[in-house]
């Protein structure tokens, strides 16, 4: 088989920078939510860390001075990724293959050999490296869950698997067991240029802010591209 496994069980008590809560609630209650279990948090984590005196007014001070003098930012959501590539069409071929993405209309103003692509929301866009092109600092090598790399959440964990061993791509399987709620679930594995991917069902971690809970700003369907209907229907490649 072309995976190594790596499944041994994860006891994840820091809550991988995120914290793992115990309620379900649809995503506009979210701030709701959010605001009641936060506390619930506090003081576990005080209970472990032996303090037990109540919220730290110092703690909460610091947080504070982190958002100060920084207004509403028009920013939306995350647009495209950019990566520079040995051969365009080897890593379109993945990104079609492995991960479902479509090939878009590229500006021909861009007078370098490229692609763009598109789906779940974002783009990737793809630049053929030259010579005079520092090659990007990876390491094609071991797997390593710590290295730099982009995920993608998925709602069928053993169909990405299969697909993986399907076209004989090398990937690292991991199970991350929270005490409060679903395990999570991870596949790493990298594309033609030795860029890590992670794939996983991480809609199983409830979010919950450290402070600042109104700066949030969740995706809207307005953050996609224009799409022409007549194109929406359009199989061609």
């Amino acid at each position: 088989m072309p995976w190594r496994d790596a499944t041994r069980p994860i006891n994840s008590r820091s809550r991988l920078l995120l914290v793992m809560a115990g309620c379900r609630r649809p995503t506009t209650e979210m701030g709701e939510v959010c605001k009641r279990v936060a506390p619930s948090v506090r003081e576990e984590e005080e209970e472990e860390n032996g303090d037990g005196g109540g919220v730290d007014p110092a703690a909460e001070s610091s947080s504070a001075k982190l958002y100060e003098d920084v207004p509403e930012m028009p920013l939306m959501a995350l647009n495209h990724i950019s990566r520079l590539c040995k051969s365009v069409d080897a890593s379109v071929r993945f990104y079609v293959k492995a991960l479902g993405f479509v090939l878009i209309h590229r500006p021909p103003a861009l007078d370098f050999n490229g692609a763009w692509l598109f789906n779940y929301g974002v783009g990737i866009h793809l630049v053929q490296r030259d010579d005079a092109r520092r090659a990007p600092d990876v390491n094609p090598g071991d797997l390593d869950p710590m290295d730099n790399h982009i995920s993608f959440q998925c709602e069928d964990m053993e169909m990405m698997e299969k697909r993986l061993n399907e076209m004989g791509i090398e990937y690292m399987k991991r199970t991350i067991n929270e005490e409060e709620g679903s395990p999570i679930d991870q596949l790493f594995f990298k594309d033609p240029d030795g860029f890590m991917i992670e794939i996983c069902n991480c809609e199983n971690l409830e979010l919950v802010p450290a402070g600042a809970l109104g700066r949030l700003r969740l995706p809207r369907d307005r953050h996609n591209p224009p799409l022409p209907m007549a194109a929406a229907g359009n199989d061609e490649a």
